[in-house]
């Protein structure tokens, strides 16, 4: 197959607003809506605080999209984070970016991603579940995944939609059933119940099991700044990328609350935080060992529409890096399809050998606290370039009318208190990492900080 670089040809406008949506949703929802409830109850076991936290969780996420809405509006170009960082402040700090996402933060949750949907295969198909046999299955997901985004961004697009589909009617029959149990509390099976654990009186108290809440509610939400990344591929992109961003993040609040006033309608607070499976536990109360087998395979698509998603977005950062010549240059390389197969393989790739090494739900503790820190810094580019037009700086992809590029673009509502907010709230949401998970926030911070080296090395060459 023959490749061509970008400078001979470009990427191609091919998705609209619905994929946009669509990849702003299936970048959010994964796995972590069907299991997560039950951690953020054991931290805080009350209905009120419950539902707070992912109510809060959902303010976090929207103040986020409407910076990421401001800054994907003011360029057309593919990288998103990678290239707000760049023009920001430096191509070094971006290169970091781009290095911890290859190595912790994309590739580590892909491959935990893809394990989860094998197990759920197996339990469906009965079989037993052992790490071999999970990770043979996860390694073929991969590499279906990998091929089918090198045939076209059209083709990915195609995939990640229909993923996205099935997954909201999974979790609208979760819903719609779990409001048909009436005796909450009733408790799950024995075999699915684990310690709860709740935290000493006191206002100090309080407030850490609040931000340790807040942490699986952070890493649930996550995931609505990658639809930046495809920028290049998006029509009409500064009217269609806001607009995308708004309308997912929306979508997802709506349907996280509901999932979570079901799980503690059907299960209470005390219940909740005493099954690891809430949604199985949910749908099985209400329509026996059929209803855990249907919400399984809900799960098993979930997973698979997460895993298009991220196959889809991530590579496009390496491209931008290789554009920049701050990475092998044969992944700013497009094939015939005229996308970035290179990138898109080595995603494939490190997921594939991460999820064979079997470290990957270690190397998935790592990722939060290196997520926040970049989405706070990738706020703060708000005021950066905000600066620079009042003092008619060069603006990302401005073009040579900046005038008109700037009056273009969206501006965060609120601003700079919402902008602060969600830099403060990923501030906390760090510290609360960094306070209950020292080691693993320790590693994390380690392993992106590896890319200093790597970027000068890259630099000279």
């Amino acid at each position: 197959m023959t490749n061509i670089t970008s400078s001979e040809a470009h990427l191609v406008r091919r998705l609209g607003l619905f994929d946009t949506t669509m990849i702003v949703m299936g970048g959010i929802i994964g796995s972590g809506i069907f299991i997560n409830p039950y951690v953020v109850a054991q931290q805080v076991p009350s209905t009120i605080l419950i539902l707070a936290a992912w109510a809060f969780g959902g303010l976090i996420a929207l103040a986020g999209a409407f910076i990421y809405a401001e800054l994907s509006s003011q360029t057309s170009t593919s990288g998103g984070q990678y290239v707000y960082l760049r023009d920001a402040f430096h191509p070094g700090l971006a290169f970091v970016y781009g290095w911890a996402l290859l190595l912790v933060t994309q590739s580590g949750g892909m491959a935990a991603v893809a394990v989860t949907f094998a197990k759920y295969v197996c339990s469906l198909g009965r079989m037993e579940a052992n790490d071999n046999v999970a990770a043979l299955l996860a390694t073929i997901v991969l590499v279906v995944l990998t091929i089918i985004n090198c045939l076209g961004v059209r083709a990915g697009s195609t995939t990640q939609n229909l993923f996205m589909i099935l997954k909201l009617i999974a979790i609208a029959a979760l819903v719609a059933f779990g409001l048909t149990v009436t005796g909450a509390g009733a408790g799950a099976p024995a075999s699915t119940i684990a310690r709860s654990t709740s935290s000493p009186p006191g206002i100090w108290n309080s407030l850490t099991a609040f931000g340790a809440a807040l942490i699986p509610v952070q890493f649930a939400y996550g995931g609505w700044q990658t639809s930046c990344f495809v920028a290049g591929e998006v029509r009409e992109p500064r009217k269609n990328l806001p607009r995308g961003l708004l309308l997912g993040v929306l979508g997802v609040i709506v349907v996280y609350l509901s999932v979570n006033f079901v799980c503690v309608h059907a299960l209470g607070p005390q219940g909740l935080g005493q099954t690891r499976t809430p949604a199985s536990a949910v749908m099985r109360l209400a329509l026996g060992e059929n209803g855990a087998r249907i919400i399984a395979v809900g799960i098993a698509v979930s997973t698979v529409g997460f895993l298009s998603q991220s196959m889809l977005t991530a590579p496009r950062v390496y491209f931008a890096m290789a554009e920049d010549g701050l990475f092998f240059s044969s992944l700013a390389k497009l094939n015939r399809a005229r996308v970035p197969a290179f990138a898109i393989t080595l995603q494939g790739a490190f997921a594939i050998v991460i999820t064979l090494s079997g470290r990957y739900e270690q190397i998935l503790n790592y990722v939060i606290s290196v997520d926040v820190i970049f989405f706070a810094l990738t706020a703060a580019t708000v005021f950066v370039f905000r600066r620079r037009r009042k003092t008619d700086l060069p603006l990302p992809d401005a073009g040579p009318d900046r005038t008109a590029s700037s009056a273009r673009t969206f501006r965060v509502p609120g601003h700079p208190f919402t902008t602060l907010f969600f830099i403060i709230a990923c501030a906390g949401v760090a510290f609360s990492t960094l306070y209950r998970y020292p080691h693993n926030s320790l590693i994390g911070l380690g392993i992106m900080l590896t890319g200093v080296p790597a970027y000068l090395f890259w630099r000279v060459r």
